[in-house]
């Protein structure tokens, strides 16, 4: 970990709520006045959205299990090292975006599901952001949450998980029931063996639970709201975290254990507003003490 230039990591599965925590954190750094680099972990996929449509496809028709975008054989974990190591020490690294919808791909003239070129960081940055699947991921060759100083776990129950998953996939990209079904167990041994570990070495996680019945979550008509949910908040290191002033703070929260406290789902925002504004002004303020 280096002070001297912080990396916040958001870490968490696709439908987890990682995209509102995003949109939190852009409202802080325009508050706090921090200019952050912001990184998408989509961009550090090895394969465009076609070719890795052709590598599940050629490897099922060999009786093998495709690979997935969980796991090391689909992404650049070695570059998303590399770009923390090097913004750690001296604020710079390579990045690229990757392009998800049509808007992007008319806005920078390259076809949906592909990347653009490898770039260098913006000069005089004042932290690295990033948000995807693998800020704490761990290999036998790659380890990126050593170089990370802030690292947030956004997590839902799985079942909400694959509800948001189902409903995304087939009613916004248009997939039937049986794909969506087909790449939650292709998954499955990488989400197990890449994804989940992440949450035991992340300082803060956040996690989504529905309090409406999601037994089967393929029959499920509409995703849970906020308001039909509860959030944990576990802290890996509860002192110096003023439990007593969150609970005041936030309407009908309570702790369930000494460094876990739980909330109503539409606190969220305000939650992650009031925990995470101290602990980036902590890390502003040691930067400065570096620079």
């Amino acid at each position: 970990m280096s002070m001297k230039h912080p990396i916040i990591a958001v870490t968490g599965s696709s439908g987890a709520g990682t995209s509102t925590v995003k949109d939190t954190f852009a409202a802080i750094f325009h508050r706090e006045h921090v200019n952050a680099a912001i990184v998408e972990g989509d961009s550090f996929h090895r394969y465009t959205r076609n070719e890795m449509k052709r590598l599940i496809e050629d490897a099922e028709r060999g009786g093998q299990r495709g690979i997935s975008h969980f796991g090391p054989e689909a992404n650049l974990f070695d570059e998303l090292e590399s770009l923390f190591r090097a913004y750690g020490e001296s604020a710079t690294g390579q990045f690229r975006n990757y392009i998800h919808n049509e808007e992007q791909s008319a806005q920078l003239g390259l076809p949906v599901g592909t990347f653009t070129e490898w770039e260098d960081l913006p000069v005089g940055t004042d932290c690295l952001f990033y948000e995807g699947l693998h800020g704490a991921v761990v290999t036998d060759k790659v380890d990126a949450s050593r170089h990370v100083d802030l690292l947030i776990g956004v997590a839902p129950t799985i079942n909400l998980e694959w509800i948001q998953k189902l409903h995304r996939d087939t009613k916004i990209r248009g997939y039937s029931m049986e794909a969506v079904q087909d790449t939650i167990l292709r998954r499955m041994y990488d989400y197990v063996h890449y994804i989940v570990p992440q949450f035991s070495r992340t300082h803060i996680n956040f996690q989504r639970i529905p309090i409406v019945d999601t037994s089967n979550p393929f029959i499920a008509r509409e995703v849970p709201t906020l308001d039909e949910s509860m959030v944990v908040i576990r802290f890996k290191d509860p002192r110096g975290v003023d439990f007593p002033y969150l609970l005041r703070m936030i309407h009908e929260s309570q702790m369930s254990r000494a460094n876990s406290i739980v909330i109503p789902g539409g606190k969220m925002d305000l939650a992650m507003q009031l925990i995470l504004t101290p602990l980036i002004w902590k890390l502003m303020e040691r930067r400065r003490q570096w620079v």
